[in-house]
């Protein structure tokens, strides 16, 4: 049985790379800044086939009563918040750099909780605990400066992608936190999704012709054309793979063993990244993706030697 879970788990890092890459090419390559488009498509895709595979019976949902969906309603601006700004700060900035940003959003997760005052579940605390509870603050203190001083080593600095990752890590944070607070919730963590998904969807559409996305996507030179049609299918197609990867890693593997493949998907997808697009980077900035991530490893160490 071991080695089915290992399989899903490269599955899962499968996905996880292409998908990243393909949005990557998209948004970068071809250019496709219309993220109230381009994420409105993935998550009509993703709310139609997940709806599809809840009535063939191939995932395990339920119906969803209308007060359901609207208690879960902050969480899904939160997630539209999330896509929509990590759409545009993707589109601005290396992959490396990107995860290295993304990891602050543990940063605001920890703040958030300990602002509510959220406890741990037990109420013994070992001295083995409290020392995984200061390397755990230590590796996210090294997270959040790693964040602060790269957009100063950036060769190709962008203010606007760094506003645009600040708002994503931010959305990213908030929606974690809003996940432990909501727990229990009368929605599984796949109800959950098809809620985002439909209110996405929903919230986007309206969005498209305001943003002025609607009218400027239809003067996009490369909108015939059969790259950016493949490209635009795959993005949808994958990110719907990596949303099944993700739950069936789940239900195998505890959250430390989850982080611990999301970790992994990461560092592949930033040794995937510079093989195929060209990214300026110099010491320094190297310096800081590597302090980041080294960091999120010890964070990974950290809560699964806690529990």
């Amino acid at each position: 049985m071991q080695w089915k879970r290992n399989c899903i788990g490269l599955a899962f890092i499968f996905f996880f790379v292409v998908s990243y890459i393909t949005n990557k090419f998209v948004l970068s390559v071809m250019k496709f800044n219309y993220p109230t488009l381009f994420q409105g498509w993935q998550t009509f895709i993703g709310s139609v086939l997940l709806l599809l595979f809840g009535k063939l019976g191939l995932v395990e949902m339920s119906p969803i009563s209308r007060s359901d969906a609207l208690s879960w309603f902050p969480g899904s601006l939160l997630f539209v918040g999330n896509i929509y700004a990590g759409s545009r700060a993707l589109s601005r900035l290396e992959i490396p750099f990107f995860f290295t940003l993304q990891n602050s959003s543990h940063v605001v997760s920890y703040v958030i909780l300990k602002a509510v005052g959220h406890r741990e579940k037990s109420n013994c605390r070992t001295s083995c605990q409290e020392k995984m509870d200061w390397l755990k603050l230590l590796s996210i203190c090294l997270m959040l400066f790693s964040a602060i001083y790269l957009p100063a080593y950036d060769p190709q600095f962008d203010l606007s992608g760094y506003m645009w990752a600040l708002a994503h890590l931010v959305c990213v944070g908030a929606y974690g936190a809003f996940k432990v607070r909501s727990i229990p919730s009368n929605l599984s963590d796949i109800e959950q999704q098809c809620v985002n998904y439909l209110f996405s969807v929903l919230l986007l559409t309206m969005a498209a012709h305001p943003t002025g996305d609607l009218t400027s996507a239809l003067e996009f030179p490369s909108l015939q054309s059969y790259a950016f049609s493949c490209g635009c299918c795959a993005s949808a197609l994958l990110g719907f793979m990596l949303l099944l990867a993700t739950f069936k890693l789940k239900s195998g593997f505890s959250l430390q063993h989850f982080a611990l493949w999301i970790f992994l998907s990461k560092i592949t997808a930033m040794f995937v990244a510079p093989l195929i697009f060209y990214m300026d980077m110099n010491t320094a900035s190297i310096i800081c993706v590597a302090v980041s991530h080294v960091s999120e490893a010890v964070l990974v160490y950290s809560e699964r030697e806690a529990q």
